[in-house]
């Protein structure tokens, strides 16, 4: 189980999160149902803020990546806790605004940002924009002097890190689609040329080298090419870099195949990262760069779990064993795409042994909807309250309609309190824009 506070077995033998009894949050809010821990998040954003204020005398921030779960309730946390975000589209940042979020504390990404998104960003004031590619300087450069304003921007870098973890969610390598080489000139070329923009203000460089990182040697490496790259740059050019954002990454425990790390465990990593940047700026005789680190996973994945109900189970002797639950790939498609392992707890039978290896399969008409293989459980009954762990970054995110089935609510518990930030799908909400043409009634 989780290494945090957030969740235990009560004395009913249920899994509780929170404070809130899961078979409870099962019988009043239904399933398939995400819950998130509100003092797990908070938890996390202060770690990494408070160890740049006490390890980088506050010259820096902490980026919220909000691809990992975004809903209006998340921004109204982050900005409660003073932390900026990252957004990845034009719909993030919209829900952030909507909660209130301060536009000018927003990082917005992307390796294909659309014209429509790069207006409403510098509408809503953004505060900086990475660039990654051409067109995207042009325009941006274009639509800032419409608006009489100089944006700030930093150039997302390759610096060629390969970091441990799946082939699909390596960010960094050469031959990568996000970001601009440091190894063949293709960054310094760009760099030149956002510096030619007059309504473009380069505040420095952004890279990120993967996710669910484990090896803080990956981090440290990445520091030392950026520091590297940038005193380059400001011998070629006489260019100093004055922003550095260093992405996210960090590794978060799914399954006992993972590190279980702690809240001293996360701030190491992070005190490495300032280690690194300390060192490579007295070697290279660099000024401090101003500090962005970007965790998402690492704030809300282990902050959530999601419920199901336990249906139909098939038992294919000497083969395989299923044990089919009320969702499945629409609300987390991560093992159809990644095969990620999860660990699976029947939350009303918690304190019971293990005694069988099945196979969860979900209730989409595919023959991968599974949400996991050899998951060791009691032997599950249909009725059961199957609680899936680790699951609070991307599933929400990546959730879809497929089937026409719902995408489950989120519950925000805290202190035992439970309450809705993301409201049930009902049937009408599934045909809401659907149009029947004239000619076909």
């Amino acid at each position: 189980m989780n290494t945090r506070e957030t969740l235990k077995v009560n004395e009913k033998g249920h899994l509780e999160i929170g404070g809130c009894d899961c078979v409870d949050l099962a019988n009043k809010f239904g399933t398939p149902l995400y819950v998130f821990d509100e003092a797990y998040i908070r938890s996390m954003m202060r770690v990494y803020r408070d160890t740049i204020e006490k390890e980088y005398a506050g010259n820096g921030m902490v980026l919220y990546a909000s691809k990992a779960f975004s809903c209006e309730a998340i921004y109204a946390i982050a900005r409660q806790e003073k932390v900026g975000v990252d957004v990845v589209s034009g719909g993030e940042l919209y829900t952030a605004v909507q909660a209130g979020f301060d536009a000018k504390n927003a990082y917005m990404h992307g390796n294909n940002k659309l014209p429509r998104e790069i207006s409403y960003a510098l509408d809503c004031g953004i505060g900086t924009i990475v660039l990654d590619a051409y067109t995207e300087a042009d325009l941006v450069d274009e639509e800032a002097k419409k608006r009489g304003i100089v944006q700030d921007v930093l150039i997302r870098i390759n610096p060629g890190v390969e970091a441990h973890t799946h082939a699909y969610v390596q960010t960094a390598t050469t031959d990568s689609k996000f970001g601009f080489s440091t190894q063949d000139g293709t960054a310094q070329s760009f760099t030149s040329y956002v510096l030619s923009k007059k309504n473009l203000n380069l505040k420095g460089y952004h890279c990120h080298i993967g996710s669910q990182i484990f090896e803080k040697q990956s981090f440290v490496l990445a520091v030392e090419k950026n520091l590297r790259f940038i005193a380059q740059i400001k011998d070629a050019l006489g260019y100093e870099a004055q922003t550095l954002n260093l992405g996210g990454g960090f590794g978060i425990w799914y399954t006992d195949e993972d590190a279980k790390i702690d809240v001293n465990g996360y701030k190491g990593y992070l005190q490495a990262l300032i280690q690194a940047v300390n060192v490579g700026c007295e070697q290279y005789s660099l000024k401090k760069p101003y500090l962005l680190i970007e965790p998402g996973r690492s704030i809300v994945g282990e902050a959530g779990i999601t419920l199901y109900t336990v249906g139909a189970i098939k038992d294919i002797p000497n083969v395989k064993k299923y044990v089919a639950i009320d969702g499945g790939m629409f609300d987390n498609p991560r093992y159809a795409l990644y095969q990620s392992k999860y660990t699976a707890i029947l939350a009303n039978r918690a304190n019971e042994a293990p005694c069988e290896l099945v196979s969860v399969a979900g209730k989409c008409c595919e023959s991968g909807d599974l949400i996991g293989v050899n998951l060791n459980l009691p032997k599950a009954q249909s009725g059961d309250i199957m609680a899936i762990l680790s699951t609070g970054a991307y599933n929400y995110s990546m959730a879809s309609n497929y089937n026409r089935n719902f995408i489950p609510p989120v519950v925000l518990v805290n202190e035992g309190n439970a309450e809705y930030i993301v409201k049930p799908q009902t049937y009408s909400d599934l045909v809401r824009n659907d149009v029947i043409p004239d000619r076909l009634k």
